[in-house]
């Protein structure tokens, strides 16, 4: 990454994360659909995206947030992550994403 993102532009990754249009994350941070534009658009080049007809931007930006900051969004979904495994205490958990 070329910066560090601020807590807002976290906040609305993981919003992106969660597949949010930009007038939902607009809603859920009380901001206008305008100044969330202005932050996806910000944020790419933080993870080296380029903006071209054929890049969606959106979904660049949650796939590097993810495997930057984790996948946390699968566990809101309870959707198992393709890498789980089950451990000696009966839990399942990711062997590729762990601190």
């Amino acid at each position: 990454m070329s910066r560090e993102l601020t807590p807002f532009e976290h906040l609305v990754a993981q919003h992106l994360c969660d597949g949010l249009s930009n007038i939902a994350v607009a809603r859920a941070t009380a901001h206008s659909e305008k100044v969330i534009e202005n932050t996806v658009s910000r944020m790419a080049p933080v993870f080296g995206i380029k903006s071209d007809s054929d890049t969606n931007i959106r979904v660049l930006l949650a796939l590097a947030y993810r495997a930057h900051f984790g996948d946390g969004s699968f566990d809101k979904l309870d959707i198992g992550c393709s890498h789980s495994k089950v451990g000696p205490d009966g839990k399942s958990y990711c062997d590729k994403h762990v601190d």
